[in-house]
Order: C-alpha cells, then structure tokens, then sequence
C-alpha cells in the first residue's frame, strides 16, 4: 500500500545541516517560502543536539562531508537508532558517497533546490503547494 499525500495540516519542520552557508542559506528561504519552518544547523553536531534536546523536528536534511565529530551518515544512523520516526535525506557532491543510500534518501549535489522541495513534501506525505514544482 502506497501512502497518498495528505493536505497539509500544519507547519512541517524540516532541519536543515550543511556547512556551506550559502546553499544552507537559499535552501531554507525556499523551504520557508512554501510554508516549512526551517531549522539550519552548520555540522552534524548541532543538528543531533537540537534533536536530543527535543526540539521538533519531522524531517531532517543533511551534507554527508562536514566539520565537526559527526559526519551526515553518522548523523543519520543515530537519528535511525534513537528517532525512528525522523526521516533523513542525505546530500554530497561526491556521488560514492551516496552508495548504498535507499533510492530517494540522497540527493547529489548540485541539486535543484525546486526538485529538492518537492521531495521533501513527498517523504513527509504533504501536498505541495499550488504552483510550486
């Protein structure tokens, strides 16, 4: 059974970790633009310690290469382990980096931040907005 979208009920909250300011940046104002709250974190590390420290978060966007103790996979890993309900999509400029990632769960860079959105709508199980694509 395929889960069918819902229409969006109230406001997603997606956490966004990615050490580039600039596409962390123009990534989170689309985000918002479509109705998300956004979260930005710089490193893996912070993006885990906002997350055990309860803060809300329904779907978490990560770079696998950056500084800090955490990389993005092992971000994703500890989320899988101790958040199971948190969704994680994963993104990288090196493509063997996404290897072994599920179909969907990695995006290579560069990504199209449109195309992005919308599968950030399609994991939470959201309706996008009319005329974004």
């Amino acid at each position: 059974m395929v889960p069918q979208p819902q229409p969006q009920r109230g406001v997603a909250h997606v956490l966004v970790a990615e050490d580039d300011v600039l596409v962390r940046v123009a990534l989170a104002e689309e985000l918002r633009a479509v109705g998300f709250a956004v979260i930005e974190a710089s490193c893996a590390d912070d993006a885990l310690a906002y997350i055990r420290a309860g803060g809300k978060v329904d779907l978490v966007f990560s770079d696998i290469q950056m500084p800090g103790v955490l990389d993005g996979r092992q971000l994703a890993e500890l989320i899988a382990r101790d958040h199971p309900g948190i969704p994680v999509i994963l993104t990288s400029g090196d493509i063997q980096l996404g290897a072994g990632l599920p179909t969907g769960l990695f995006v290579a860079k560069p990504y199209r931040i449109p195309h992005t959105v919308t599968l950030f709508f399609s994991v939470l199980g959201l309706l996008p907005p009319e005329g974004s694509s």
